[in-house]
């Protein structure tokens, strides 16, 4: 009976799930383009703090970026592709293969992310799914978060590598007017960014030119996707980049172009309900002070995007 049990524990421990608690990318699908890659680290080996993360960037994968992390050192190691990739009308031949986080304590008790940026080729379409196997150091031992499945097996892994599923690419929004009239105002190109995951306000961005003899003034708005939408201005004094509310609205005099854009004035959404996604279309009504509500399709361009998407440019 004894020899019973023992065997029965013994297939259950065999069987049984892995832990969560891996090293995971937060964002686990994808579609081919730009992809920003956060890996999450919940824990350390055992109860030791980790000390060094290295990943390795899958083929297919290429003009990867890392982020640097305050009180960590950088370092990757560069190979050559084996084919050429091409990244905004340049082609690519070589780039980052591995990165590595190094010199930092993150002890057991505490969670982090650690993030990298890169193209994922058209040519990863019909992969299903890549892997990013992750090592994860630590003062005297290690984490090898490496073991990706093998075809025909379906058991689960003891050590999963980070996999991202590649999905088709959302259609196309269509274009959106070139411009809207109301009023004595012209309103053209309105356009926001893709958010990370998490986010809680993004910015908004459009060109507004008043063809009247009287000023208007442009005083918020409201959006489904947010809780408040304000009109705000970023502007640098004194070498110190600050970011300032203007609850009294913005003016478009008579005759005016006035563009709102990245590191100026934006529109504001705050508290987002949902995150916006690179290709999609969002609703947004603007309220001005002689010219009413108008509502415009905001087009959402790539994270990091400096221009409306279709005249973009990204390195």
């Amino acid at each position: 009976m004894k020899h019973a049990i023992l065997a029965g524990l013994l297939v259950t421990a065999a069987i049984a799930p892995p832990a969560v608690a891996h090293v995971t990318l937060e964002r686990g699908e994808a579609s081919p383009g730009s992809y920003k890659a956060v890996l999450r680290v919940p824990h350390g080996c055992g109860r030791e703090p980790t000390t060094g993360l290295t990943v390795t960037i899958p083929e297919g994968v290429h003009s990867v970026k890392p982020q640097p992390k305050p009180g960590w050192a950088l370092a990757t190691r560069v190979r050559p592709y084996q084919r050429a990739y091409v990244n905004h009308g340049r082609e690519v031949r070589e780039g980052v293969s591995e990165i590595s986080w190094s010199g930092g304590t993150l002890p057991n008790e505490h969670y982090d992310e650690f993030v990298f940026v890169g193209q994922i080729d058209a040519s990863l379409a019909g992969a299903g799914r890549i892997f990013f196997p992750v090592v994860q150091t630590c003062a005297t031992g290690e984490n090898r978060w490496v073991e990706v499945p093998v075809a025909g097996s379906s058991g689960p892994l003891a050590a999963p590598a980070p996999a991202l599923r590649i999905v088709a690419a959302a259609p196309a929004a269509q274009p959106a007017a070139a411009s809207v009239r109301a009023g004595s105002l012209t309103i053209a190109q309105p356009w926001s960014r893709a958010t990370p995951g998490g986010a809680r306000v993004a910015g908004g961005y459009l060109t507004v030119t008043n063809t009247g003899a009287a000023p208007d003034r442009l005083m918020g708005g409201s959006a489904a996707f947010a809780e408040r939408v304000e009109i705000h201005e970023m502007a640098t004094r004194d070498g110190v980049m600050t970011m300032r509310a203007l609850p009294a609205g913005l003016t478009i005099a008579p005759g005016q172009t006035v563009e709102l854009k990245p590191g100026g004035l934006h529109v504001m959404f705050m508290g987002l309900r949902t995150p916006l996604a690179e290709g999609q279309t969002v609703k947004v009504t603007l309220d001005f002070e002689k010219a009413g509500k108008v509502e415009l399709d905001f087009r959402i361009g790539g994270l990091g995007g400096r221009a409306a998407p279709g005249g973009e440019h990204h390195h």
